[in-house]
């Protein structure tokens, strides 16, 4: 049992891995002996997170752009001149279009949000099947663990983000059917959807910590140790009998059916940016 989250041995890929969720993920996998790739758009950034999480493990670095299956293919052939296995696949490169009234969306925007947060990730895990296939077996699986978010877990956000909100809602459904399709050959897929932790992405969690704690049950916002745990346990021996399953981690916000109408109030549009 002393061994029960060690991910001594394996190899991960965290997507969005530079700011937010994602360098929490990282960080938490490297802390607990995986080496970890993280991906990411911007190289200034990335290399800087990469630098910081190496002084703590193993840890390398790959430009990408997964808003396109051509950049997915070519980041699939980049880690594979790498490696030539991959045990935790971490989708979590995500975006929204703001919050915008039903007139403003557009097609583009619309279009922007559903593949970056809905195709990327089935495309992702087609991409990378084949090292993850390498060392995947009923008694040792390898895990794809994809980011969605509380926004589509039932509960309204009244911030009205149409789309983010239904890509999330897709990610889960998405990953209860991969997690039964590839399940059968040692390959487990399953879902981690956040509350309001702080990013790039959620500046209302960033930037108005405490006016934001009012409305949790939990009476804070979502801490680095929180989601590295979901994910560590996911990844690890620990959560090797999940399958198609979706962590809620949000201190309570959707379980007490919070619509979270703060947002409306302080954050009148969201950033297009890796999570």
């Amino acid at each position: 049992m002393k061994d029960l989250f060690s991910l001594e041995g394996k190899v991960a890929l965290v997507t969005g891995g530079s700011t937010g969720i994602g360098a929490m993920i990282a960080e938490g996998f490297v802390n607990f002996g995986a080496k970890v790739y993280i991906v990411a758009r911007r190289e200034d950034v990335l290399k800087k997170k990469q630098e910081e999480l190496a002084e703590i493990g193993p840890c390398e670095s790959i430009v990408a752009d997964v808003g396109s299956v051509d950049g997915i293919q070519q980041l699939a052939k980049d880690f594979g001149e790498r490696e030539q296995s991959l045990d935790i696949l971490v989708n979590n490169a995500g975006t929204s279009d703001g919050r915008k009234e039903i007139e403003e969306i557009t097609e583009e925007s619309w279009d922007t949000v559903m593949d970056l947060n809905v195709k990327t990730i089935f495309f992702m895990v087609q991409a990378f099947l084949p090292y993850l296939r390498v060392r995947a077996s009923a008694e040792t699986p390898c895990n794809v663990i994809d980011i969605a978010s509380i926004d589509g877990c039932g509960k309204l956000n009244t911030a009205y983000n149409y789309a983010y909100g239904a890509s999330k809602a897709g990610v889960i459904q998405l990953d209860r059917l991969l997690g039964d399709s590839l399940a059968w050959e040692g390959i487990q897929v399953n879902t981690i959807s956040p509350g309001d932790f702080p990013s790039d992405l959620n500046r209302a969690a960033r930037d108005h910590t405490a006016e934001m704690k009012k409305s949790i049950p939990a009476k804070r916002i979502g801490e680095k140790e929180n989601i590295a745990g979901a994910a560590i346990f996911l990844a690890s021996q620990a959560g090797n009998y999940n399958v198609g399953s979706n962590i809620v981690l949000d201190g309570g916000e959707s379980v007490r059916g919070i619509q979270r109408s703060f947002f409306a109030k302080i954050w009148p549009d969201w950033v297009k940016l890796d999570r």
